[in-house]
């Protein structure tokens, strides 16, 4: 699956989000992706909850295009901090 497309996915279903989705093993593997998500939806969230905001923005593209997906979330402070 291609990572703007991806990354549309995210922005799309996480409000206020800025998502930079890579291919952490190259080109050539193009359904393990990393993503790097920042949204002030995250705050107060546990960790748990921002990754599953994340995969419910992703949808049925999880199971059928995406076989891993290496994710970090932010609040916008987060990442300030970083």
């Amino acid at each position: 699956m291609d990572t703007e497309e991806v990354a549309r996915l995210i922005e799309s279903g996480v409000e206020d989000a800025e998502a930079t989705v890579t291919q952490p093993r190259g080109t050539h593997d193009d359904d393990h992706l990393a993503a790097v998500v920042v949204s002030p939806a995250f705050e107060g969230e546990p960790l748990v909850k921002q990754h599953q905001m994340v995969y419910d923005a992703i949808g049925e593209h999880m199971t059928r295009d995406i076989h891993a997906l290496e994710l970090k979330t932010y609040t916008p402070e987060e990442y300030e901090a970083r």
